[in-house]
């Protein structure tokens, strides 16, 4: 199978799948992702980098505000690239539900 071909069957998965596969991808490099989790008590389960306290719609809302990754990469610098790819690739394939945690932290702000 030639890259373009992966591309083609890529791009016809839904939003969730290919999240699925980048994260399985990413894994399967070794690149030191380390995914996305929910767990129950750590941030109030919202989606968090894996191990971390750092919340997806965090990331995301800093993207949204003009952030560049290169800043985020330098804010926390525990994190990797590869853990930005897995943030985005998740925030894409559950929009609402980033919105929705977004808008639950500005309620309390």
């Amino acid at each position: 199978m030639t890259n373009q071909d992966f591309e083609s069957q890529l791009l016809t998965l839904s939003l969730a799948d290919q999240a699925e596969v980048i994260q399985r991808l990413t894994q399967s490099l070794s690149l030191s992702g380390r995914g996305i989790a929910k767990t129950p008590g750590v941030c109030g389960g919202v989606a968090c980098i894996t191990g971390t306290r750092i919340a997806v719609w965090l990331l995301v809302e800093a993207k949204q505000l003009g952030i560049s990754e290169a800043q985020l990469l330098e804010d926390y610098g525990h994190l990797t690239a590869v853990d930005l790819v897995n943030a985005w690739a998740y925030a894409a394939a559950y929009p609402a539900e980033i919105a929705a945690d977004i808008a639950a932290n500005q309620a309390i702000a």
